[in-house]
């Protein structure tokens, strides 16, 4: 595809053309529509709460027999570049814990893995503290993709400058800024795990944040990777996040394992469209997001799936 050029990046229209299954197929937009110059796609393949599942769940499981697992997901990631090379690929935390491969591995499997895949980011999950934070300190050299989140301080710790509150990608002249945040570590992961990290509310610094990358440096579109829950009636989670926010385009949420077939459509602060979105866990769906930018306004609507690989 072309690249297109434009006057401003704030006039780009940024409409989701949805979600699908990636073994499933997308209806075809014209080829008429897709040879524009002024048309350009981003995909954004995600994934959450991975829980170190290599394999496929055995064929006898009551519930996933025979779905997900590391291969199977990397076959499909590389058949959809085959197909369109403007692609991030997310993840929002939980990689770690779940079977002996991370007892036996200690998540540096998981890590190298992850970069054969080409993993562009991921955030922080409350279970990637389980074998405490020395030890993602210790594995993140095997990890070929950036660390995200604004929330955590990790000042005194040894993981001090290796976790980034946010990072911009560049595909086809689109800025893309990419931030993060995690959930309230006390009651949940056991002090000695975390040590000095601080957990600060995410909502006033992820506002923060998105500000600054869509108005300070010019980012076209924001995606926050979550690691917080999709809905929690006492604490913070995405559903009660969004509407709270501004300047963020996309959540990609985790945490709380929820399939969700079609990302959610909510107004935000500003009476803006914000999207929350998740995919399980275990590996066994793989998000699915086309995004269309347009210089010329025009909007183009697709509903499809998110579903198992």
């Amino acid at each position: 595809m072309a690249e297109f050029k434009y006057q401003n990046r704030r006039d780009f229209l940024k409409y989701f053309i949805g979600t699908s299954a990636v073994l499933s197929g997308f209806p075809a937009l014209s080829k008429e529509v897709l040879k524009s110059k002024d048309l350009s796609r981003l995909t954004i393949l995600y994934t959450n709460d991975i829980h170190s599942r290599i394999e496929p769940f055995p064929t006898n499981d009551p519930k996933f027999a025979n779905q997900g697992g590391f291969a199977r997901r990397a076959a499909v990631i590389d058949e959809i570049r085959k197909e369109n090379d403007n692609i991030l690929l997310l993840d929002a935390g939980d990689i770690f814990q779940g079977t002996p491969y991370f007892n036996l591995y200690s998540g540096e499997l998981e890590y190298k893995l992850m970069s054969m895949m080409k993993y562009d980011a991921t955030t922080i999950g409350n279970h990637d503290f389980d074998l405490g934070i020395d030890n993602i300190t210790k594995q993140i050299p095997h990890a070929n993709f950036a660390f995200i989140n604004c929330n955590y301080d990790f000042s005194n710790t040894s993981l001090h400058d290796k976790i980034m509150p946010y990072k911009i990608f560049e595909k086809q002249g689109i800025k893309i800024g990419v931030l993060g945040y995690g959930v309230e570590l006390e009651g949940l992961v056991d002090k000695k795990m975390y040590k000095e990290t601080i957990y600060r509310n995410p909502l006033p610094i992820a506002n923060a944040t998105a500000r600054l990358l869509k108005h300070d440096l010019g980012c076209d579109y924001v995606i926050a990777l979550s690691h917080l829950g999709f809905k929690d009636d006492k604490k913070i989670s995405d559903m009660s996040m969004a509407p709270q926010t501004e300047n963020i385009d996309l959540i990609i949420g985790g945490h709380s394992h929820t399939f969700l077939e079609h990302p959610i459509k909510m107004a935000n602060r500003a009476g803006k469209e914000v999207y929350v979105t998740q995919v399980g866990w275990a590996g066994i769906w793989l998000g699915k997001l086309d995004v269309y930018f347009s210089y010329n306004k025009k909007k183009i609507s697709h509903n499809s799936n998110n579903r198992k690989i």
